[in-house]
């Protein structure tokens, strides 16, 4: 699709994850990516299994720091120091990331990522990890972040409260050079910000040319899902059952006649390799109907449309009304069907 950048794993877990990760590093084009802890067992795992960078990462909130790291602040930073020294001795790239940046205090934030940026950090990653800011504070902590190392600047969002998307919009608007994303936005907790969100509102909204073929992602959102067991929402935006259907009348004629007056025309269904669908449910209108006969080779009359229709609604009672409803409603009312339409499909 085209990507930059894929973080493939994290080579110090398992021998299974190391294998997979270096396999990927040693066949794809793509820049590949290793996780690595500032410890030097990680950092070595991810160096031996041949990725372009490795990102390391070190807890700087109080209370990871007291309670998930159990380290002083003066062994965080000595630990991220060493470990971005190591890679770089290497001849690799190194990203840094400060876990929790977003509930650690700035004074300490701005210590840290002076300290890595002194020992030649690549990117320095701004890792919102419990999903706790909101698009202006965050875009503010980027700037912050920004101001204190001359290493580009990588966001990484989680959506714990429903702002991921929003808040790596927020990092690229206040000078983020990436962000990182996942398909149909799984990950830890409630998930990471999603790429087909991301992607197309940077593509759309901003009109930002992100060098990704859109078109794929409908294909590769439905590969993950099964790849993964994650089921996506019917309501999830772009990749979503319900993300290019219409079932409301006003909506549908709409759509039907023009599809900007209910789409916004800057994300279709085409450019995210998805379908258009006209649903009908209980608030179908007539140009819907009319549209969805015409497509299963009925030629219906006016009239016939509106007494479809009304059939239509009354059994939406139980639901959406399927194409085999619908053909079962319009035989029993007597619909005609286009002849060369049904011969095609005999054939």
């Amino acid at each position: 699709m085209g990507v930059d950048a894929v973080e493939a794993g994290f080579p110090a877990v398992s021998d299974d994850e190391f294998d997979a990760v270096a396999e990927i590093a040693s066949t794809v084009d793509t820049e590949i990516v290793g996780l690595a802890r500032v410890v030097e067992s990680d950092v070595t795992a991810a160096l031996e299994a041949g990725v372009d960078t490795v990102h390391v990462f070190c807890s700087t909130s109080e209370v990871q720091l007291a309670d998930s790291m159990h380290a002083s602040r003066e062994a965080a930073i000595e630990q991220s120091v060493a470990a971005v020294e190591r890679v770089r001795e290497a001849g690799v790239d190194v990203m840094f990331s400060p876990m929790d940046a977003t509930r650690t205090a700035e004074s300490f934030l701005i210590e840290v990522v002076e300290a890595v940026d002194t020992a030649g950090v690549d990117w320095v990653n701004v890792p919102d990890t419990c999903g706790v800011a909101t698009p202006r504070r965050f875009g503010a902590l980027v700037e912050t972040v920004a101001a204190h190392t001359d290493a580009r600047v990588d966001v990484h969002a989680h959506d714990d409260f429903g702002m991921a998307t929003a808040n790596a919009l927020a990092g690229f608007e206040a000078g983020a050079a990436q962000a990182q994303v996942s398909i149909n936005g799984i990950g830890e907790r409630a998930g990471n910000a999603a790429l087909e969100e991301v992607v197309m509102a940077a593509e759309g909204v901003y009109g930002v040319d992100t060098g990704i073929d859109t078109t794929a992602i409908a294909g590769l959102s439905a590969q993950i899902e099964r790849a993964s067991g994650v089921t996506v929402p019917v309501n999830k935006p772009i990749v979503g059952d319900n993300a290019f259907a219409h079932e409301s009348g006003i909506h549908a004629a709409g759509v039907i006649e023009n599809t900007d007056t209910f789409e916004p025309g800057v994300v279709t269904p085409e450019m995210v390799g998805a379908d258009r669908e006209l649903v009908l449910g209980k608030h179908a209108g007539r140009h819907a109907v009319r549209e969805r006969l015409r497509e299963a080779g009925f030629t219906p009359t006016d009239s016939e449309v509106t007494t479809v229709t009304s059939r239509v609604k009354e059994r939406a009672g139980d639901g959406r009304v399927t194409e085999a409803d619908l053909v079962e409603i319009a035989t029993a009312v007597g619909v005609a069907r286009d002849d060369r339409q049904e011969s095609v499909a005999d054939e």
